[in-house]
């Protein structure tokens, strides 16, 4: 199943970030261990998730009738932007293999005007479920698929031979003739087929046409209807409901190289050997048992009660059309009912000029669990831009390294552009870790835009290279505000 239950074996998928061992078995120490690879500081934001991840771990052993009763802990993170908020829901998203969806809840603004019906993002997560699931499935069926792509790549390059009509009865002689014969030709297409094999596989034959039946795709047409909950997109297959349209789905011929037909070929027979109906299954078990929704910049539609002006009451009825499927409710998908009860909703905001106790008591008493994340300081930036897996620097080094040259961002550099980070931070806009990002940039432009004539080449970027850089614009604070 998609759900982990006790003595499952779960396959894991290729690049899934997490250890050996399935996440149903993955202490909350352990989850916030495979955390702290990726996400620097936020101690409490990460035990918070992990207990959260665990607990579904919990009820899934309990008996039927008491894990229906079971709610999840839905999560309320306070704090600046570019603070690590959204990174640490996705990247436990992806720890549990589970469906997420970020959204913000700000899209909700005006319902019935121009804003989105809530239930959209249950929607969009079974979308993103049925992707997730689909592909787990091809990489199960993978192998036997390249298998049945090769045999059909090779019956294009050697079409097998037409049989010879059966001899007159009587003629004896002629049969083991024919018989003698039809054997050696088969013997002959074998060894033909095993040297065209060889080629395939080394890839000498890419380049050869071959002409492939294509049959029609089914593509969708995105269409915009209103409906009583709002402006809701939907995707109509015009060639289902009119079948005798653009060309009344009859295959055609196509000319294409090998590596274009193996590709195409290989989707094909992917979806052969996939059960469309048991994707559709296990999706909709695991948006229900396992999904993730995070609800960004959810301060924005937290307005003071008995404020003037229609924003306002904008605002309180995207909380109420949210408070249903918070609590758990069944929401219609073209794959059938949702239930959200067991849907894990994460919540962040900055509340620079709200409080969480600005949102409707009911909203409340639904994110029992409130974290509040630390700001960054200089310490971390240090740590954010060498220590994690994917860190800013590592990235910058791999860039360049497949131009060939040789980028050393030294430690007194990477101290010195964690001190501009604090700086711009305090004069400006405060965005936190986000703003390595743009100072980064800044600092390495040159090296980046002439990196081809740099090739086989050391770039050294040290403090001095980055005062360099760096210095004249963050003097200057009207040209900070618009360049930093």
């Amino acid at each position: 199943m998609v759900y982990y239950m006790p003595g499952e074996t779960v396959s894991e998928p290729a690049g899934a970030e997490q250890d050996r061992r399935a996440p149903r078995e993955m202490t909350p120490r352990e989850i916030v261990e495979q955390l702290d690879r990726y996400i620097i500081g936020q101690a409490q934001a990460k035990r918070a998730v992990a207990i959260a991840l665990r607990n579904r771990y919990r009820r899934l052993r309990l008996p039927p009738e008491m894990a229906e009763e079971v709610a999840p802990k839905n999560i309320i993170m306070i704090g600046p932007t570019g603070v690590g908020k959204t990174e640490v829901a996705r990247r436990l998203a992806r720890l549990a293999r589970s469906p997420f969806m970020k959204v913000e809840a700000t899209k909700f603004t005006e319902v019935g005007y121009v804003g989105r019906d809530v239930e959209s993002m249950v929607r969009d997560l079974m979308e993103i479920a049925i992707d997730l699931v689909r592909q787990e499935q091809v990489a199960g069926v993978r192998d036997k698929a390249l298998v049945n792509v090769e045999e059909r790549l090779l019956n294009l390059l050697l079409p097998p031979p037409r049989l010879t009509p059966a001899p007159a009865p009587g003629a004896g002689s002629v049969d083991a003739q024919v018989r003698a014969a039809e054997r050696e030709a088969r013997e002959q297409l074998e060894r033909t087929r095993d040297l065209l094999r060889r080629d395939l596989s080394s890839g000498t034959l890419d380049e050869r046409m071959v002409e492939i039946q294509v049959q029609p795709g089914s593509r969708a047409m995105p269409m915009q209807v209103f409906s009583p909950q709002g402006l809701e997109e939907i995707s109509l297959n015009l060639k289902d409901m009119i079948p005798g349209l653009f060309g009344g789905g009859k295959p055609r011929r196509r000319r294409m190289t090998v590596r274009e037909a193996r590709e195409f070929l290989l989707k094909e027979e992917e979806d052969k050997l996939i059960d469309q109906d048991q994707v559709v299954r296990d999706a909709m078990a695991r948006v229900e048992q396992s999904g993730i929704i995070f609800l960004d910049e959810i301060d924005k539609i937290a307005g003071g009660h008995g404020a003037r002006g229609g924003p306002d009451v904008s605002r309180e009825g995207v909380q109420r059309d949210l408070l249903p499927l918070i609590e758990g409710t069944t929401v219609n998908t073209k794959y059938g009912m949702i239930r959200t009860d067991h849907i894990l909703f994460i919540a962040s905001g900055a509340f620079h000029s709200s409080r969480p106790s600005d949102l409707m008591p009911e909203l409340q008493g639904r994110f029992p669990i409130r974290v509040e994340l630390d700001s960054l300081t200089r310490d971390d930036f240090v740590r954010i831009l060498t220590e994690p897996e994917n860190a800013l620097v590592r990235q910058y080094v791999a860039l360049m390294s497949a131009e060939g040259v040789e980028l050393v961002i030294t430690e007194d550099g990477v101290a010195s552009l964690a001190d501009f980070a604090v700086m711009v931070n305090e004069k400006t806009e405060n965005i936190g870790a986000r703003r390595l990002h743009t100072l980064l940039e800044k600092v390495l432009d040159e090296i980046l835009f002439e990196g081809a004539d740099l090739a086989g080449r050391r770039q050294v970027v040290d403090a001095a290279y980055v005062r360099r850089k760096l210095a004249g614009i963050v003097g200057d604070q009207d040209l900070s505000r618009y360049i930093l």
